[in-house]
């Protein structure tokens, strides 16, 4: 006597089969499921005749004249089908996903300060989880990264409010607000106090990437009712500290600079209660879900930014 059937045994089934099935019971016809899937006609209903063999043998489908119907076994199975097809599908994204954010590439760029301390420590995370992804950076001012981000040559742009980039054409992510200081001389009549406002310097030599204040840091002296004499134009961040070292004038230098300062420099915090602090962003093109590797990336930006003193 045969031994009976465990009714717990799960049918071995194919997956080819259900893809097929579910074609098939799409469109009503072995003849157009054939041509969507690129087989033969008889090809699929082979496989067909397999899928109902393993289900027990009922038919899934009345053969019609033109075309075929599903059975009531048919109807049953559609549901179970579509969902072991759907699963399948979603595993072979969230693997695919695995692979992208494992290795494949990633195009971003920063404005200079943002190199000072964010950048690397944000590189050093990102590396530790992510080492098969080929990071490719560069350096420029906010508008020049923004417009490389737009054309499709960056995957992310960290960025400021600073230079009056038009910001809202893109996906922001906040990374940080940072306050600004003053970098003066150790000599320097104010260097003792514990901070200052901008209007104590108004008659001061100041040294600047550009000659004039509007789209740098020196905005906020023109908010302040004076416009900064820029002595020195020095576009490099250590060169700037050098000309202060100097007594040859004085700098603007934001939070995410001020950790890389020289000793022979002192920082003073600027008290500025009418203008907010200067806005850091990571930037992506709006509408576009972000890669998981640029994800990644984004998320240790911002444990890089908790870290600094703002």
């Amino acid at each position: 006597m045969a031994p009976m059937p465990d009714p717990h045994d799960v049918p071995g089934l194919s997956t080819t089969w259900l893809r097929v099935f579910l074609e098939v019971a799409r469109h009503g016809s072995f003849t157009v499921a054939a041509r969507t899937l690129g087989w033969t006609q008889s090809a699929v209903s082979r496989q067909i005749s397999s899928l109902e063999a393993a289900l027990g043998g009922a038919p899934l489908f009345d053969r019609l004249p033109r075309g075929v119907r599903l059975t009531e076994a048919g109807r049953v199975l559609v549901p179970h089908a579509e969902t072991v097809v759907e699963r399948l599908h979603g595993a072979g994204r969230e693997l695919a996903a695995l692979r992208e954010a494992a290795g494949g590439r990633l195009r971003f760029g920063a404005f200079a300060t943002a190199d000072a301390a964010l950048v690397p420590r944000a590189i050093a995370a990102f590396r530790t989880r992510r080492p098969g992804v080929r990071l490719s950076r560069e350096e420029g001012l906010t508008p020049a990264l923004l417009d490389r981000l737009s054309a499709g040559h960056l995957d992310l742009a960290i960025v400021s409010t600073t230079g009056r980039a038009p910001l809202e054409a893109h996906a922001l992510h906040h990374l940080l607000d940072e306050s600004l200081y003053v970098a003066v001389p150790t000599g320097h009549p104010l260097a003792a106090e514990s901070s200052v406002r901008l209007p104590q310097l108004a008659d001061a030599d100041w040294i600047s990437g550009s000659a004039r204040p509007e789209g740098t840091l020196l905005d906020a002296a023109l908010r302040h009712g004076f416009r900064p004499r820029v002595a020195h134009v020095v576009a490099e961040w250590t060169a700037k500290q050098g000309y202060v070292a100097a007594g040859l004038g004085v700098t603007l230098v934001p939070a995410l600079a001020a950790e890389s300062v020289r000793p022979d420099v002192v920082l003073l915090p600027v008290r500025d209660e009418e203008a907010p602090a200067r806005a850091v962003y990571a930037a992506t093109v709006r509408g576009r879900a972000l890669t998981p590797a640029t994800a990644a990336f984004l998320g240790a930006l911002r444990e890089a930014a908790a870290r600094i003193p703002v």
